[in-house]
């Protein structure tokens, strides 16, 4: 006789795939929007230009990045996307 047991496939959660997707759309409008908005007004008030801004762009850019980064990871640990 054969005891070998096949492994048990892990289903998808989708509600909190949904849940944790939703906020985080809405979270990361929220952190680039703010990061756009703090680049340009970093920019004007020490008249660094156009170069300035987009670099305090791109450095606020990956600011947010990181930022909605770490937010999805905690996320997923309080609504597990997988189940037994």
């Amino acid at each position: 006789m054969d005891n070998t047991t096949s492994p048990r496939r892990r289903r998808i959660v989708w509600p909190n795939v949904l849940t944790v997707v939703s906020a985080a759309i809405l979270i990361s409008a929220e952190v680039f929007g703010a990061a756009f908005a703090g680049s340009w007004a970093i920019a004007s008030l020490f008249a660094l230009g156009t170069l300035g801004a987009r670099a305090l762009d791109g450095l606020f850019m990956a600011g947010g990045i990181f930022v909605m980064a770490q937010f999805v990871r905690a996320a997923h640990r309080v609504e597990p996307f997988t189940a037994d």
